[in-house]
């Protein structure tokens, strides 16, 4: 008998909100297939019965197959995706190279493509609906002066678009598309920098923690009714000026 518990795929499940993210869900009593570059090697999470973990770049076909057949050949199923998996860095716009913003293309949007094809065609061979989420920033609507993001909120840009086009045209299938828009977040990706000059970038003056995000993606992964929205955690950043 196939099993009745729901499955959802983390991608960049290491560390920070992905692995957040597979604690939150496996507590939810979700079967999870997490994946990242090097999942294995990170130490964070050991296989069980409900956790597969896939390791491999996702910017690479064979690695949405391998969570694809993880997914199904485990545990029957793929009901909720969350790409979460991507890559920043920021630099003046003319010091930005081609081979930056390959970087940057292969990982937060090739990946997102290869998986999310992958997700709503066995959503739509289920007949049973399914949630995605993605992972943007509050800087795509709000850039900052002086936080110079813009090639990476090309990315994060193309990523809030797609997020609601998909949410229109799977709609009637009952798949909805949804994405968690975050601020500063405290995570690995920000150790090395100030905490006090973190603060100022959200009008609340403080950082998200990850519970906050994973708390939002969550919502969204469960709230049947919502699809095509881009759910703001960023202390008010979007908002206006501060």
């Amino acid at each position: 008998m196939a099993d009745l518990r729901k499955t959802a795929i983390v991608t960049g499940g290491s560390q920070g909100i992905g692995a957040g993210l597979v604690r939150a869900f496996l507590d939810r009593g979700y079967n999870v297939v997490a994946n990242a570059l090097d999942i294995m090697k990170a130490g964070a999470f050991e296989p069980s019965d409900t956790l597969a973990l896939v390791e491999g770049n996702i910017a690479e076909p064979e690695t949405a197959a391998r969570i694809s057949e993880a997914a199904i050949g485990k545990f029957g199923s793929i009901d909720a995706l969350v790409n979460n998996a991507g890559i920043y860095f920021s630099k003046p716009f003319t010091d930005y190279t081609l081979g930056d913003f390959r970087s940057l293309a292969s990982v937060n949007l090739e990946g997102f493509l290869l998986i999310t094809q992958v997700a709503v065609k066995q959503m739509l061979a289920q007949k049973t609906g399914g949630s995605i989420v993605n992972l943007t920033s509050t800087m795509v609507d709000h850039p900052i002066a002086g936080i110079n993001a813009t090639v990476p909120m090309i990315t994060k840009g193309g990523l809030e678009a797609v997020t609601r086009s998909l949410a229109m045209e799977y709609a009637r299938q009952g798949i909805r598309v949804n994405a968690v828009a975050p601020g500063i977040v405290e995570t690995p990706m920000h150790e090395k920098d100030s905490r006090d000059q973190l603060r100022t970038l959200q009008p609340m003056g403080q950082m998200s923690r990850v519970k906050d995000i994973v708390d939002a993606i969550l919502y969204l992964t469960e709230a049947v009714q919502v699809t095509g929205e881009v759910l703001h955690v960023d202390g008010g950043a979007h908002v206006g000026r501060w």
